[in-house]
């Protein structure tokens, strides 16, 4: 297909808009692919819509290949299913709710568990039909708060997502790794660079779950790897290495001091090793402590205290992650108010125990560690106040941040942090949904057997931005052949007639060959042609310039800059054979 820009609807940018965070964001504005509707919200504009589409391709035969079968299910959805399973509460704020004219209440899908399940429930009911696999290629709703950085993080975007039906879990195991495999035949088409990490379920349910993160410095999501291993998690998943028990033997007993104007962990230690204590003292004996309210879905808030080590910040996500569908908000001062045996600065196990507020603590406080706390009196803190002696947790959390070079959970050397944007996540749901909605097979033996699922889904709009963001130069956009909007891009750069007519010619040529050509016929000068093909980001780009007197067009690779010059005899054969070389 030959696509002429003087006819194409698209106009280029030459400065970036003013609400762009990222390069993905700024370049597919600037290069015509995109535009702001409202926060959250694009357009897909002609090019933008190509590339979207092409991923979508990739995407499609593969779970084709993978023996999937796609249908569409509606992006409005019914309350009733959520409710059943819990997750019209669960997804608060982020859910997107609206009433029909009756007044019933409906939502735009996040995403279609509750409704895959009632679908094959209301088809199958043997286990002679079982195992299934259905997926959609869909657009999905998220009342994000903070929408931010173009398609990266939107309110509505296109999302692939698939749902597995087994019988047991092994073929639950089995479903799971098909994606896995699939998965990463798909990125590694696309020409990704990603990385797979042991992720948290959330909201979604179920045991094991997995994400697919593409490595990039704009991504939100930090993760982790070992230096010496192969263990790699999102920062929410990592599991701290538990270190041994100590004895209580020849422990001394804790002692209360006066330790006036000493509310932060820095003015506390500078107190410890001013104290006459007769050992040197690090914020890593402290024993610093967070006081959160929690509220589980329904219900209302409570107090939650959060004990780690001083010289550790506690990570918001991985508190959210750990008490998840929860929500959690660490306490303001009326909170305090509220609750005056809570000291500020000086609150330590005692009086959260005594008052019976759920206390929970970083894996690292183990039975035998004995820490300096608050003694929960004003400028007054416990020195030697020992774990299992004399205090009890109700358990542990993972609550402190992750850092460069802590102790790898898989004890193969340390960890490194990288951030990434995630493109894919699998989980095996197990039962969540099939029990909320009592689906049930005849089993072999003749009796009920409950179905098992999984859920896999992709971020397909998110892809395009993404390969935006790794494959980008100063330039402009630089596709990989498999999302690129065109095959090659052809630019007159000479206004003489007979170049004309034989750049029509070669497009012709190539257009017989199947390829995909975006075709510079425009009346503009070639200083501007140039650079919107830098722009614009298509992996091959043919010049018919000045050197077509002398019987030779340029053939410029995109992503290398580099410059073959190319027979006009034979031309098209030729370029066809240097980009099926590429590719």
């Amino acid at each position: 297909m030959i696509t002429r820009l003087s006819h194409l609807f698209l106009r280029t940018l030459r400065d970036d808009p003013a609400d762009a965070e990222v390069l993905s964001h700024k370049l597919l504005v600037r290069a015509g692919y995109v535009r702001r509707v409202a926060p959250g919200v694009y357009s897909w504009l002609p090019l933008g819509l190509r590339t979207l589409r092409r991923i979508e391709q990739v995407v499609r035969e593969e779970m084709n290949s993978a023996g999937a079968q796609e249908i569409s299910l509606p992006a409005l959805l019914p309350r009733e299913p959520f409710e059943t399973t819990g997750r019209w509460t669960e997804y608060g704020s982020a859910l997107f709710r609206l009433k029909d004219r009756k007044g019933n209440d409906m939502l735009l899908g996040p995403t279609h568990e509750e409704l895959f399940t009632l679908t094959v429930q209301g088809e199958y009911s043997s286990y002679k039909d079982l195992p299934v696999t259905l997926y959609q290629i869909q657009s999905k709703y998220r009342d994000e708060e903070r929408p931010r950085a173009g398609i990266l993080r939107g309110r509505e975007f296109t999302m692939k997502d698939s749902y597995s039906f087994d019988l047991d879990d092994a073929g639950l195991e089995r479903s799971y790794q098909v994606h896995r495999e699939t998965y990463q035949r798909i990125f590694d088409r696309l020409g990704i660079d990603y990385v797979i990490c042991a992720a948290t379920s959330g909201a979604m349910g179920g045991s094991a779950s997995e994400e697919f993160l593409a490595i990039s410095a704009a991504g939100e999501d930090t993760f982790v790897r070992s230096t010496d291993g192969e263990y790699a998690a999102n920062v929410e998943a990592v599991v701290t290495p538990v270190p041994p028990a100590r004895p209580f033997e020849g422990l001394p007993a804790p002692v209360v001091h006066d330790t006036p104007g000493t509310p932060t962990i820095a003015t506390l230690v500078d107190w410890a090793n001013g104290a006459g204590l007769g050992r040197e003292v690090t914020a890593a004996d402290t024993l610093k402590n967070v006081l959160f309210k929690v509220r589980e879905p329904g219900k209302d808030w409570e107090l939650l205290g959060v004990g780690l080590p001083g010289d550790r910040e506690v990570d918001m996500k991985r508190v959210e992650a750990a008490l998840e569908p929860a929500e959690v908000a660490v306490l303001g001062e009326d909170d305090f108010t509220a609750n005056p045996f809570l000291v500020k600065g000086y609150i330590g196990p005692g009086a959260l125990l005594a008052g019976g507020v759920r206390y929970l603590v970083d894996p690292r406080v183990v039975e035998g560690t004995a820490w300096i706390t608050g003694a929960d009196e004003p400028g007054r803190h416990v020195v030697d106040l020992v774990c299992g002696r004399d205090f009890t947790p109700d358990g542990t959390i993972e609550a402190a941040e992750v850092r460069e070079g802590d102790e790898a959970p898989d004890g193969h050397g340390t960890l490194t942090l990288a951030r990434g944007i995630e493109i894919g996540h699998i989980f095996q749901l197990g039962r969540k949904y099939t029990d909320a909605f009592g689906f049930d097979v005849l089993g072999e033996n003749g009796k009920p057997a409950r179905v098992t699922m999984g859920s896999y889904g992709i971020g397909v709009s998110r892809l395009v931005a993404v390969l935006a963001e790794q494959y980008a130069d100063e330039k402009g956009l630089v596709w990989p052949a498999a999302a690129a909007p065109a095959d090659v891009h052809v630019v007159i750069a000479n206004k003489d007639e007979a170049a004309t007519g034989g750049a029509a010619t070669l497009v012709e040529a190539l257009d017989r060959a199947r390829l995909e050509v975006l075709f510079d016929d425009r009346k503009a000068s070639p200083g501007v042609k140039f650079k919107d093909a830098e722009l614009i980001g298509v992996p091959w780009v043919v010049v018919v310039g000045r050197g077509w007197s002398e019987g030779t067009v340029e053939l410029r690779e995109r992503a290398t800059g580099e410059v073959t010059q190319v027979s006009v005899d034979g031309a098209a054969d030729e370029i066809i054979r240097l980009i099926g070389a590429g590719r």
